[in-house]
């Protein structure tokens, strides 16, 4: 065990040349540099979040919603039927004409109420709007909190104005208290999302969205073992800058205001474009790249970090093409409409039940078109992201 602590700890990896771990573990009377063991202050703080939230949605989010008629609602169940639940979980939620015939011969009922029980079965899966809100509320105001944080504290620091202080002294730079709440209240959210994605609304884009959250973690516990933080905080100010307006169009949409879905749409485009596509580029990645090569030189664990920023780069222009795909569309419609990463079965509203409509809304849904009753489900494009 210990050869493989030493292996993993390797110096000639995780720092320059001629630094040791030595040399950071006892640093002059009240100087503290970051430490591995300041890592595991996120997980106790994880758990508080996550108690914080289900308090927040409770009692402050479904007030919130309540007061603009979003009500918790009880849909329709389907009745019990062992052999139709049977088909449901292990077969298919949405049979087709084979096995409607063959379902309402074996148990004697109309082809309509058949599929009627499987419409009122999906339904029960499906997430209210109330809860929905409820979610986009928690994850905006404490979006909205950690930037406005981070932006003032950034603001009276000197690499905010100058990216080259992130690397002079580096190694040796004193972490402010500041900055490890900072991180680690960031680091714990993450953590805290990972564990409440398994209650959370399910989403199509559930692995892809659960990696994303551990390669954030890592990405964040990487940079501040290796005292990266002055410059992990300019990446996590600028990813933050446009999740609050992602969950704010989504309030909007579940509060069926379409007008305000639509420009908070356009103010969540154009701010990720300018943070995700010029800011983090010119800003962080030259940093990252070029004046810490100047400055401070390449070693292994340098190359390893800028290879994630890179893609994370990537990821901002995937993510970016998708957000653009939603906007040209909205153009043409004339609303903003679900995107790709909807919601399982996309629809925050019950499938219809009058039997004259079965036709009309699966053409509806065959042909990608919004399906909430016309109101904008803002992209969730995590772009959420949210990672460090």
């Amino acid at each position: 065990m210990a050869a493989l602590s030493a292996w993993f700890w390797n110096e000639r990896f995780w720092l320059p040349h001629n630094v040791t771990w030595a040399d950071l573990a006892d640093p002059a009377p009240g100087v503290e540099y970051p430490k591995v063991g300041h890592l595991f202050t996120a997980l106790p703080l994880a758990l508080v979040i996550f108690c914080l939230r289900i308090l927040f949605e409770r009692f402050v989010a479904s007030a919130c919603a309540s007061s603009i008629r979003i009500y918790p609602g009880v849909g329709r169940r389907a009745q019990p039927n062992t052999v139709l639940e049977k088909v449901f979980t292990s077969i298919t939620k949405n049979p087709d004409t084979r096995h409607l015939d063959g379902l309402s011969k074996q148990l004697d009922w109309d082809v309509r109420k058949v599929q009627r029980w499987f419409r009122h079965r999906r339904n029960q899966d499906k997430p209210s709007t109330h809860t929905k809100f409820c979610e986009s509320m928690w994850r905006f105001t404490f979006y909205l909190c950690i930037f406005i944080y981070g932006t003032q504290f950034l603001w009276q620091t000197p690499w905010m104005w100058d990216t080259r202080h992130c690397w002079y002294g580096y190694p040796y730079q004193t972490l402010q208290p500041g900055l490890y709440y900072y991180y680690v209240t960031e680091l714990a959210f993450y953590w805290s999302l990972m564990f409440s994605q398994f209650t959370d609304i399910k989403r199509k884009d559930f692995l892809i969205m659960f990696i994303h959250h551990l390669a954030t973690v890592g990405l964040i516990s990487f940079s501040y073992v290796n005292n990266m933080v002055r410059v992990g905080s300019l990446v996590m100010c600028v990813h933050d800058a446009s999740d609050f307006l992602l969950e704010a169009a989504k309030m909007a949409n579940y509060a069926k205001s379409q007008c305000l879905c639509d420009f908070l749409f356009v103010m969540f485009s154009m701010v990720f474009f300018v943070t995700r596509l010029v800011v983090y580029p010119i800003w962080v990645l030259n940093s990252t790249m070029f004046e810490s090569w100047a400055i401070v030189g390449p070693y292994p664990s340098w190359w390893l970090f800028n290879v994630l920023l890179l893609v994370l780069q990537v990821l901002h222009i995937i993510w970016s093409y998708l957000i653009a795909r939603i906007a040209i569309k909205a153009v043409l419609r004339g609303k903003v409409c679900n995107d790709v990463r909807s919601d399982i079965e996309s629809s925050s509203e019950d499938e219809r039940d009058s039997p004259t409509e079965d036709h009309k809304t699966s053409t509806h849904m065959s042909k990608g078109e919004n399906g909430t009753n016309g109101h904008c489900a803002a992209a969730r494009a995590r772009v959420q992201n949210h990672s460090l």
